[in-house]
């Protein structure tokens, strides 16, 4: 869910136990949206500029079609990164396009997302690769995702913010952004 700026609007709670977070969310009548493995195909300039300036394009796969992203991280903040997304119909002819642009898809990654409507936020609960389960409140405005944690019982002081790989790496300490495989298989 992005503004019309564009802006992704979201915060992270880590290490939620998932269980209990699902009986919160049914008890409060959200939607469930159900469970999926989602599968991404990472891309980077070719100069390896964007890792360092937080940049990357996404090829994703969902249960509801492929989608392109392009994500910048700018300020560690609720509403502090860009993204552009799109569905897209043909994966391979845009990965083609974007490496005929000089992009390289330099990893691919995995998770499951179990995903929730709750008024006018979306919850996800992510579960990646060894990496404890999180979630994210995604939503129109910082304040509906304020409402939003507090709802489900969430110190919104202790949220983290800034895109998975950002969070991962700092917390957990999992080089992602040098990695080529970050899947339930293979971390390498």
């Amino acid at each position: 869910m992005t503004t019309l700026e564009n802006r992704e609007i979201e915060v992270k709670f880590l290490e939620v136990d998932k269980n209990a977070l699902i009986e919160k969310l049914n008890a409060l009548h959200a939607v469930d949206l159900g469970e999926e493995l989602i599968t991404e195909q990472i891309f980077h300039d070719a100069k390896g500029e964007w890792p360092k300036d937080t940049k990357f394009g996404r090829i994703r796969k969902t249960k509801n079609g492929y989608f392109f992203a392009y994500k910048h991280s700018q300020q560690r903040t609720a509403t502090g990164v860009l993204e552009i997304e799109f569905k897209i119909e043909e994966p391979a002819k845009l990965k083609a396009f974007l490496e005929e642009l000089g992009l390289v898809m330099d990893r691919e990654n995995e998770k499951y997302r179990h995903k929730f409507k709750f008024n006018d936020v979306v919850v996800d609960i992510d579960t990646w690769p060894k990496v404890p389960t999180y979630v994210e409140i995604e939503g129109p405005s910082e304040e509906s995702i304020k409402v939003a944690a507090k709802d489900l019982s969430f110190d919104y002081s202790k949220g983290v913010f800034g895109t998975a790989s950002e969070v991962i790496e700092e917390v957990y300490k999992i080089p992602v952004k040098n990695l080529r495989y970050f899947t339930f298989e293979r971390v390498e």
